[in-house]
């Protein structure tokens, strides 16, 4: 699915988000996605983990609001990728920014399955956001090739999407399809 996914279009970055899995099980994932992740010029981004993400060969690591640090992200990927959820928070994301992120998370979005969101956020924080820095920010939750348009438009740089890609109805490959189609790829 992965593979078929690539073939779709551009994929900036892919993050794997295992909760409550043995690091053991989390270096078996690793091992085996990120090598076709890095062949395809994607970004490989390991969830909540700096320590392993740096053990592993990973991109970069994007961490939560109660994962490591900011600062032990940094220090344990010096020259890699750290992003940084900010659920709807300006004031987290200039945090963020101003430590030296690489990119700010904000959601959910919309109404999501992958996980319980904690915050509720509106397209106007992104476009406050994009007015504001030239930080990269990501919308995540719940979001689809429908409901997408509204997140682009407010100035969002990227879309973290799951069962939107791996739920769609013309499969993965034509998810990525309708999503570059969408950012005028």
């Amino acid at each position: 699915m992965l593979k078929d996914a690539f073939k779709g279009g551009d994929v900036a970055s892919f993050q794997l988000r295992l909760k409550q899995t043995s690091d053991d099980e989390i270096r078996r994932a690793v091992d085996t996605l990120r090598p076709l992740v890095q062949a395809n010029g994607t970004a490989f981004i390991l969830n909540d983990r700096p320590d392993l993400a740096a053990e592993l060969g990973c991109d970069g690591v994007h961490i939560g609001q109660e994962d490591a640090s900011y600062a032990d992200a940094r220090r344990a990927l010096p020259g890699g990728i750290v992003g940084v959820t900010c659920h709807d928070s300006r004031h987290l994301a200039m945090e963020a920014a101003d430590a030296g992120a690489d990119y700010v998370a904000f959601g959910a979005f919309f109404p999501t399955q992958t996980k319980q969101p904690k915050t509720q956020a509106d397209s106007e924080l992104l476009r406050w956001w994009s007015e504001t820095t030239v930080i990269p920010c990501v919308a995540i939750g719940g979001i689809t090739v429908a409901n997408a348009p509204a997140l682009i438009e407010a100035g969002v740089d990227f879309l973290a999407v799951s069962s939107g890609v791996w739920e769609h109805a013309d499969g993965p490959q034509g998810a990525v399809r309708a999503f570059n189609a969408l950012f005028g790829g």
